[in-house]
Parts: C-alpha cells; structure tokens; sequence
C-alpha cells in the first residue's frame, strides 16, 4: 500500500498533507485521508488525534472548518483526518440517500454481503490507516493515540474507544474520546436503525453488540477507567428530533458508575449542529485529549 501525495498546505507552522492510497480493506479502492503534522514532529514522533467525520461529509470538511489544527500546533498533536465511506464501488442504491451508503459508513463492518467487501470503516480507520501511515515512515506515534469525531462519527468516536477497553484489543488503544454532538443510542434512532439494517446481517440485535455507546458504557459496567468528554447543543435540531439521545447515554454512564469526571456530558445552549457549534468547542476537545496523549 504506497501512499500518493496529493497536496500540502502549510498551517500553524505544521502541515497538512492530503494522501490517497489502494485500500484492500474497502475492497482495492482509492481511498483518501488528511494528516495534519505538527512543526514539532522534526524533533521526533507525535502522538495523533483521530477525527471522524459525520454524514455527508469527506476528509476534507473538519480539516478545514474544524479549528482543530491551530490547538493541535500548540499540543504538539497530529490529527488523522479519513473519510466516511468508501468511494466507487458501484453497489446499487449506495448513492440513493445522503444518510447510508456513499458518506455515510457508520464506522462498521459491514456483514450483509452486499455491502461487506467495502463498507469496513471500522478496520479501514482502526487497523488500515496506522499501519499505512506507519509503513510510510511518517512521525506519529500510535502508542499515544486518541480520538473523536461529531455525528455519526461522534458515535464512530464513542463505541471505536469502549470497545478497545471492553475487548482489550491490541490493535487499537485509545486513551481518550470525545464527541460533538453524536449519534449516542443509534439502535434507537432513525439513522441508526436505517444504517444497521443496510449494513448488517443480524442487523439491530448485532449492533448491540458493538456500535452502540449507551450499550458499551453498560457493558464496561463501571469496573474499567474512562476519560468521555462529550457536547451537544440544545439548538440542534437533530438532536431535538430523537436522533443524538446523548441523556440515553449519560443515564446509562451514571447508572454504571461513571462520575462527571470519568463521562462529562456537558448541553451547550443554542448551538446547533453545524461547524459553527463545532469551531466553538474544538479547542477545548484538543486540549482535553493533550492532557491523556502527553502523560
């Protein structure tokens, strides 16, 4: 897997740098990702913060609009920026909607045989793209690794982290998570019902085994440290609707004994759930994970 440099801008004295490679994980297609290195990186390997994108959108979107590279310049933090679905695969009915299929992956992997060629986000962004990143000799460090994402990838963010706690899985650690504004309780909401019905084989009795936060937090059952920082904005009309239910979440984290150190949920007045509400906060989300990447 050779990565191809596509493009670079400089920024906060780091990098950005836009690279596409032939993924076999979603099935031999070019797949593209951000890397944003910061200027510190000369000296050593950095620790790297993963961002996932939500519905809609590609590698591009939260590198530009996030404000996330000029608190990572400072953190001394990388940010791996991959996009939210394989492209080009030419599976009917996978562009017939803007919430499944073509940017809108969901961060699974997919088990209905139509799809389970490509749709393997969750392997593409957990196992694929740090052992590319790695392979290429580029300076981060994957032992200090954190992640976070809003939306869909909110809910990406969330069951990627406490899976990797629940199962102990060596591929993949993470030592912190946050979200804005995330799909918490998706096997209860449209989007989710939708996403893992396509996607799955077992289809919302297998999500709950593996992509739903409000289960995972009660599966870890108190008895594993976490560090949850989560936000949302009661202007957000998604959320309004029954589709973030991050309450479901934060319920379920209480009840599992989790303190407002451990999950911090904190409901944001007025913002909605655009880049607006995002550029807000971000800084405070980079900066709670540089005190987890840099211990």
């Amino acid at each position: 897997m050779v990565l191809e440099k596509l493009s670079s801008n400089k920024a906060f004295e780091g990098e950005l740098i836009k690279y596409k490679f032939k993924s076999q994980v979603l099935g031999d297609l070019d797949s593209q990702f951000n890397l944003f290195i910061p200027a510190n990186a000369s000296k050593g390997k950095v620790p790297i913060l993963v961002y996932l994108s939500g519905l809609t959108c590609t590698e591009d979107n939260a590198a530009q609009k996030g404000n996330f590279l000029g608190p990572a310049a400072k953190e001394g933090i990388a940010i791996l920026f991959p996009d939210t679905s394989p492209r080009g695969a030419g599976i009917e009915g996978e562009t017939d909607s803007w919430d499944f299929g073509v940017g809108a992956g969901f961060y699974v992997n997919a088990t209905d045989p139509k799809y389970a060629k490509h749709y393997n986000m969750l392997t593409h962004v957990t196992e694929e793209l740090p052992k590319v990143i790695q392979d290429a000799g580029l300076p981060i460090d994957f032992s200090r690794q954190s992640i976070f994402g809003h939306s869909m990838g909110g809910h990406g963010a969330l069951t990627i982290y406490l899976n990797s706690l629940r199962t102990g899985t060596k591929q993949y650690r993470y030592r912190s998570v946050s979200a804005f504004a995330p799909i918490a309780n998706p096997i209860n909401c449209p989007w989710g019902q939708k996403a893992f019905g396509g996607y799955l084989k077992g289809g919302i009795e297998e999500a709950k085994e593996q992509y739903d936060a409000t289960e995972l937090i009660t599966k870890l059952g108190g008895k594993i440290p976490v560090h949850v920082l989560v936000d949302y904005g009661t202007g957000d009309n998604f959320y309004k609707n029954g589709q973030l239910l991050p309450e479901n979440f934060l319920k379920a984290a209480r009840d599992a004994g989790y303190d407002e150190v451990q999950v911090r949920v904190r409901q944001q007045e007025g913002y909605d759930h655009s880049y607006y509400f995002m550029s807000t906060f971000g800084a405070d989300h980079v900066h709670f994970h540089g005190n987890f990447l840099k211990a």
